[in-house]
């Protein structure tokens, strides 16, 4: 019998799961004693790695004092209005305001109804269809599970958002295609500057400044889902920075808190903050009961100053050099089909016939927790991770796939 316990993304007739009781920066133990790397941040979030008690204190601190309350007009707290500047001197757009909610699914939703009620104050009502990209991963809101260019997540869900389409992901000759058939009619574009969950696929400079250009054109907003590759997973504080694009608003999450606790948001720019100024009478009817949360803040605060000390921004690129390093040495002697990836985030191509699956478990029985994703295995550890444990995830994932090719 399952126990009461229903996972995201499994089998409710599951009942063996993995049981993590205890963390210490990039290792992990479970309530048998038996230990493993984290080879991939628990869900591409983990930047300062497990158990770090000045996290833990920070929040028992601010709990102790206020846990927290309501952001809604007319209310605030000193943390909400603190972790928001913090992101806004962080963030590659200029002037920014930041909107506060739970986590990436929240923002991205959030995203999406800003883009439209902005064009509406903008004087565009016209304007309300919003593109995305085949292989996108967006949360599994409504409106996120809409923009997702991941067929089997949109399954069973009934009629979705009017007005989202998507298009090929790399094919920017589809996205201006798609732009003319929807002149004048645009809210928004929405990409992920690496596309984590569809299989690790970077984008490129000149894609994404074609994209801004498109934007530009049709009067549209550029939104980056940053929930993966923000807060310096490609060794810059976001995506935007590493590619020298700005969107016109930008999501995050994860990465945020390093998981310690959920917080996500979404970062304005001056297009989308002028049209919401443009009527002072206008009331923003959207926002959440956590929205703003002070002990969330608290450990978002605490977790930026962690990587701000702890050089972690810039280790993100070592990290992620020792990995491609690995995998293209893997690639290079026949035990891989390819590798992609950027910053400290990356994926090893398994051979024709090898179920990711299948690899992610064995590897978990030799103590190495990577993510699954079909055709590929994927890496994005704590950026606290040692040079060592990097060098013993890759002989895992050699032998594990070594063998399985010669079963």
């Amino acid at each position: 019998m399952p126990g009461r316990f229903l996972h995201s993304f499994a089998k409710p007739s599951n009942e063996a799961f993995i049981n993590i009781v205890r963390g210490d920066m990039a290792t992990l133990w479970d309530n048998a004693g038996k230990e493993y790397i984290d080879a991939i941040g628990s869900l591409w979030y983990c930047q300062i790695g497990h158990g770090r008690k000045e996290m833990a204190d920070a929040v028992a601190r601010q709990m102790s004092t206020l846990e927290t309350y309501s952001t809604f007009d007319p209310f605030t707290n000193p943390l909400a209005d603190a972790t928001a500047e913090k992101i806004a001197t962080l963030s590659p757009i200029d002037d920014a305001r930041v909107f506060l909610c739970g986590s990436g699914s929240e923002a991205i939703d959030t995203a999406m109804k800003l883009a439209r009620t902005a064009q509406i104050q903008s004087g565009h009502p016209e304007r309300s269809v919003i593109i995305t990209r085949d292989r996108g991963y967006h949360g599994t809101n409504y409106g996120g599970t809409s923009a997702q260019g991941l067929p089997l997540n949109k399954i069973g869900y009934g009629q979705l958002l009017e007005g989202v389409i998507q298009v090929d992901a790399d094919d920017i000759e589809a996205m201006s295609l798609a732009c003319e058939q929807h002149a004048g009619n645009i809210a928004a574009i929405i990409a992920e500057p690496v596309q984590g969950a569809g299989g690790v696929w970077p984008s490129s400079s000149e894609y994404l400044t074609q994209l801004r250009r498109l934007c530009d054109a049709h009067g549209a907003y550029l939104i980056f889902d940053e929930v993966i590759t923000g807060f310096g997973r490609l060794g810059t504080w976001f995506g935007a920075h590493y590619y020298n694009v700005v969107p016109d608003m930008l999501t995050f999450a994860k990465g945020v808190t390093s998981g310690y606790q959920p917080l996500g948001g979404v970062i304005c720019g001056p297009q989308v903050n002028d049209a919401l100024l443009s009527d002072p009478q206008f009331f923003l009817r959207t926002g959440y009961t956590y929205s703003g949360h002070a002990s969330v803040c608290a450990a978002a605060l605490k977790n930026i100053e962690i990587m701000e000390r702890e050089n972690l921004v810039p280790r993100a690129q070592h990290v992620g050099a020792r990995i491609e390093d690995g995998l293209r040495a893997l690639t290079d002697d026949g035990t891989l089909t390819g590798y992609r990836g950027a910053g400290a985030i990356w994926a090893g191509k398994l051979p024709e016939g090898l179920d990711a699956t299948v690899i992610r478990d064995q590897m978990i029985r030799s103590g190495v927790i990577a993510r699954a994703i079909p055709g590929v295995i994927a890496f994005c550890p704590p950026l606290v991770i040692t040079d060592q444990q990097i060098d013993h995830v890759l002989d895992v994932f050699t032998a594990t796939v070594q063998q399985a090719t010669s079963a």
